[in-house]
């Protein structure tokens, strides 16, 4: 049982429907500026990611979550013995996967920022530290998460630098490089475990 993972979910669910038909709601949880740096609301900085531009970002990102999130938060788990250090971790990549974009436009007030995606990277990137040559599938297109790795960093970063779509492309690298930090944090001999899977290729079904 994963009951942190599915608890996040559920909130992220609940929060994101609410949202979507409540304006007033999404305008006071979403990450913008202003209010952060007139109303002191720093809580935006974390709420922001329990809201979603629509289903299809929600569903999303929340289906990734229930894959790779549940097999972390028992990694976490096992090493630390406490429920405490998921949801720590979760919630840290919520507000460093922003920070380095409300830096960049806290003074811009045409900017806003929301969805899940930076906390989401977090997860995965943990996984792929654990597990890189695990089948993941990508719009059901199979592929070692490795050489996922490889692309999703090369196209956020070329993504960041053209602009022009609406998407926080740092945000997804600022979530991915603590979702490898935090792990190395926590037990530095992950990054030789990393180093042993690396060199030694074997293609499992993702949890395999």
């Amino acid at each position: 049982m994963t009951p942190v993972n599915l608890l996040l979910i559920a909130i992220t669910v609940l929060v994101s429907w609410m949202a979507f038909k409540n304006r007033a709601l999404a305008d006071r949880l979403i990450l913008w500026p202003p209010a952060v740096q007139r109303h002191r609301q720093y809580d935006r900085l974390i709420t922001c990611g329990f809201i979603h531009g629509d289903w299809q970002h929600l569903l999303f990102n929340m289906i990734t979550l229930f894959f790779f999130g549940g097999q972390i938060e028992r990694v976490m788990l096992g090493l630390t013995g406490s429920y405490l250090t998921y949801p720590a971790f979760y919630l840290g990549a919520l507000l460093v996967s922003v920070l380095p974009t409300y830096l960049k436009n806290h003074n811009n007030p045409n900017y806003a920022c929301l969805g899940a995606s930076g906390a989401v990277s977090a997860v995965l990137f943990a996984f792929i530290l654990l597990s890189p040559w695990s089948i993941i599938f990508v719009f059901f297109i199979p592929a070692p998460a490795i050489i996922y790795a490889v692309f999703y960093v090369g196209y956020s970063i070329w993504m960041d630098r053209r602009g022009g779509d609406y998407v926080n492309h740092n945000a997804h690298l600022a979530g991915a490089a603590f979702g490898v930090l935090f792990m190395l944090a926590m037990r530095p001999e992950i990054f030789q475990h990393f180093l042993r899977e690396l060199s030694n290729p074997r293609f499992n079904l993702m949890g395999g």
